[in-house]
């Protein structure tokens, strides 16, 4: 008995020994930073993981907001068509200039549009169905044109890819997967299933098709700032405080829209005839076609007046008419293109600018003041 009391109590000693040793470890510098480490490392993945937890929870709110437009507007978008040159019920006052674009682009870029045309074959009929399935007129397949002109391996400047031109934020976030191994941007099904969920929402907040296909462009933010600024839906109203490309974009939109939908069979030949009807409202009720007068571009008067100069950068005519004192009226008349180089797609690296004779000198003597504030014009008009 007295072995055995002893033996607890040798025991008892070193279990206290071995604790104190234990302590005075970790009281060792070493030992001492090993153990705050330890402590980090917990630390930094709890934090990681409340950080995803919260990032998992802002994409899932995301989605379902996504999800609610979707449903919101699904009557609305299968009666709301694109609108196409010669709609005057849609561009009103602005439908003849409009007709006059399409002309300009067809002639300029018919030579690209009978490239598209002949991949097209293969690609609408799957886009058609796509796009209908997801309750979204047909005619948004020619966003792709515009964008890629119908290549999937297509790559811009910035980083956007495939026929869709998706960014990798928009991509991941309609869907796509976009890493090292896999980039679903190429794939025409995949990401043609993803440009509808995008148009989708897009048209639930704009209410517009031509209003998404800014948006799609420079993104819904830049153009609730001009719709703030202006208090208008109207393109034709914003279109000022867009940035110039995505102007260009729409214009290109709708001519490329209208082209194949009503005069596709003017694409190898790159002009449309002046008493072509473009849309059926143009059309008399009597259904009996009214032939237009050809049209004169310039009078002798105005060719003898008139002298060419080659830009390199856009001026603006309000500039032009403020420091040279040339009506911007009569610039607008002899420059019925100019609008397609500034929005910087015009075929051509240089502009062939009409001008009058007397204004040359002017002009030459202005040119670097001409051009610093044109380039603050367009910038102002865009803040």
């Amino acid at each position: 008995m007295q072995y055995k009391s002893l033996y607890i109590f040798f025991l008892s000693l070193l279990i206290s020994i071995a604790t104190k040793a234990q302590h005075w470890k970790q009281l060792l510098p070493g030992n001492k930073a090993k153990a705050v480490a330890k402590d980090l490392r917990k630390e930094k993945l709890r934090i990681d993981s409340a950080r995803a937890h919260e990032q998992f929870c802002k994409e899932e709110e995301a989605r379902t907001i996504i999800a609610m437009a979707l449903a919101a507007t699904r009557e609305q978008r299968q009666k709301a068509l694109v609108p196409l040159a010669g709609q005057k019920s849609y561009f009103g006052g602005m439908n003849e200039y409009m007709m006059e674009f399409v002309r300009t682009y067809l002639q300029s870029h018919n030579k690209t549009l009978s490239v598209v045309d002949g991949r097209a074959k293969s690609k609408f009929p799957m886009m058609d169905n796509v796009l209908k399935n997801n309750n979204l007129p047909h005619q948004l397949k020619y966003l792709a044109v515009i964008e890629s002109a119908l290549n999937s391996q297509a790559t811009s400047p910035v980083g956007a890819v495939g026929p869709w031109q998706f960014m990798k934020e928009t991509a991941r976030m309609m869907g796509l997967t976009v890493n090292g191994k896999r980039d679903d941007r190429k794939d025409w099904f995949k990401s043609t299933t993803a440009a509808a969920r995008y148009l989708n929402y897009l048209y639930a907040e704009m209410q517009d098709w031509l209003l998404v296909i800014a948006s799609y462009n420079c993104g819904p933010t830049l153009v609730m700032r001009a719709i703030e600024k202006t208090g208008s839906r109207n393109f034709w109203v914003l279109k000022p405080y867009l940035p110039r490309e995505t102007q260009g974009h729409v214009m290109a939109f709708v001519a490329t829209a209208s082209i194949f939908e009503n005069m596709k069979k003017f694409i190898p030949s790159g002009k449309i005839p002046e008493d072509f009807i473009m849309h059926p409202e143009m059309a008399s009720t009597k259904g009996e076609v009214k032939k237009a007068k050809p049209k004169l571009l310039f009078t002798e008067a105005e060719l003898k007046n008139m002298s060419i100069i080659y830009l390199k950068e856009p001026l603006s005519f309000e500039v032009l008419e403020q420091e040279l004192q040339i009506d911007k009226h009569l610039l607008e008349k002899w420059n019925p293109d100019y609008e397609l180089f500034v929005m910087a797609i015009y075929p051509d690296p240089e502009y062939k600018f009409r001008m009058p004779k007397d204004k040359i000198d002017s002009f030459m003597e202005k040119k670097v003041i001409l051009s610093k504030k044109s380039e603050k014009y367009f910038k102002d008009i865009l803040m």
